[in-house]
Formats: C-alpha cells, sequence, structure tokens
C-alpha cells in the first residue's frame, strides 16, 4: 500500500463521491485497487474509474452508514492521504462489440473502459433507483447515443425505462456472438447471468464483478 495526497473530492450526487490522486502507476481498464486510511487499517475493494492514460486515479463510491471506511473517505479534503494498492483484477475488455450492464456505482470499470478508448461497439445498460444516480450522463450520451439504455425502477422519465435492468432485458434479444460484462451487486449479477443463459447466451460470453 502505498500513501497518496487527495488532489480532489467531489460529491456528484447525494452521498456519492469521486475522489482523485495523481497516476503513477499503470493499470488495465476494469481492474480495482485497493484503499484505506491508515496502513494498519482494512481495505476495501474499488474499481478505478478514470482512463488508463490520465493524469489522475479516480475512485467512485457511495457512503455506506455505519461503514468503516466510506464516511470517512467521503470526508477527506485535497492534500489528505490515502492508501492505495497496486492494481489488479482480470474484468477486462477489448474493442470488440459487447454489452456493458451495471446498477449504481457499478458503473466504475465501464467509465473506466470508455475513457481508456474502448467504448466503440458498446452498449451500456445502466440500472438505478432515482434518476440522479446515472453517473456520468451526458458523457455517456455523447458517445454512446442510443447505445445507452438507462432504467430507472424508483422514478420515471421520457427517456428511461421504467424498470429494472432485468426487465429490460427479457424484452430483447441478445445476439449469443456478443460478450456480456455485468458489474454491481451480486444479486443483481446472478440474476442478469442467469437471464441471459436461458436467452441462450453462452456462459463463456458472460464475464461478471460483484460489488459488496
Amino acid at each position: 500500500m502505498k500513501a497518496y495526497e487527495l488532489t480532489n473530492n467531489e460529491e456528484i450526487s447525494p452521498g456519492v463521491h469521486v475522489i482523485s490522486f495523481k497516476r503513477d502507476f499503470e493499470f488495465i481498464p476494469g481492474q480495482v485497487v485497493k484503499i484505506a486510511l491508515s496502513p494498519g487499517q482494512v481495505p476495501r475493494i474499488y474499481s478505478i474509474c478514470s482512463g488508463n492514460t490520465d493524469d489522475e486515479v479516480r475512485i467512485l463510491f457511495n457512503i455506506k452508514e455505519g461503514g468503516e471506511l466510506t464516511p470517512r473517505l467521503a470526508s477527506l479534503i485535497p492534500g489528505e492521504k490515502v492508501f492505495v494498492s497496486e492494481p489488479y483484477g482480470n474484468f477486462s475488455d477489448t474493442k470488440a462489440p459487447a454489452w456493458w450492464i451495471a446498477t449504481g456505482t457499478g458503473i466504475a470499470p465501464f467509465y473506466s473502459m470508455y475513457r481508456s478508448g474502448l467504448a466503440e461497439n458498446k452498449t451500456l445498460i445502466h440500472g438505478v433507483r432515482w434518476l440522479n444516480q446515472f453517473y456520468f450522463e451526458d458523457e455517456w450520451e455523447q458517445a454512446l447515443d442510443e447505445n445507452y439504455v438507462r432504467c430507472c425502477s424508483g422514478e420515471s422519465s421520457c427517456d428511461t425505462f421504467p424498470g429494472r435492468v432485468t426487465d429490460y432485458l427479457k424484452q430483447l434479444n441478445q445476439s449469443p456472438d456478443v460478450n456480456f460484462f455485468i458489474c454491481g451487486k451480486a444479486l443483481m449479477v446472478v440474476e442478469v447471468r442467469d437471464l441471459l443463459i436461458e436467452k441462450g447466451i453462452p456462459f463463456n460470453n458472460i464475464f461478471s464483478e460483484i460489488y459488496f
């Protein structure tokens, strides 16, 4: 674990923050790092939420009430330090056509992939409960246009699908030749994976990253 000084801490939605620090390491888009506030603290795992050529590393997280790390992490100011591990993990994509499926802050690894030049030939499906949780939506709209699908289960608007990600997927016929990348909480990942398999998607074409 190495100490890094924060360069920014921005609340992008109620209870949701992006922290930043200078990048001095290489990583593959989709990889994770462990973060702690001191060398002796048990670290937590977070996906990198920035491009692999960006000057800074960004981490997206939501505050968990009663949590040991996120409330304190959200209160940090630029200049204060966090301890970060080397990047690791194999949740990575190529330039081949693929569907990216995320809920909540599970959008982070896909934003890293997009910032790293991997958004061509991709369809992104992002599921949230409230309309203010579509993180980076302006950039997604510009990059993906009609291939950016927003699913909102708690509110409605003219340009979102009214329901969960699984509700949206049930009505579609997916090509078995395309890869599917899923990131979110365990229950969502399992539900989407099972749904895709029922629709004839080969198990080897499905890749997942579980957020705890």
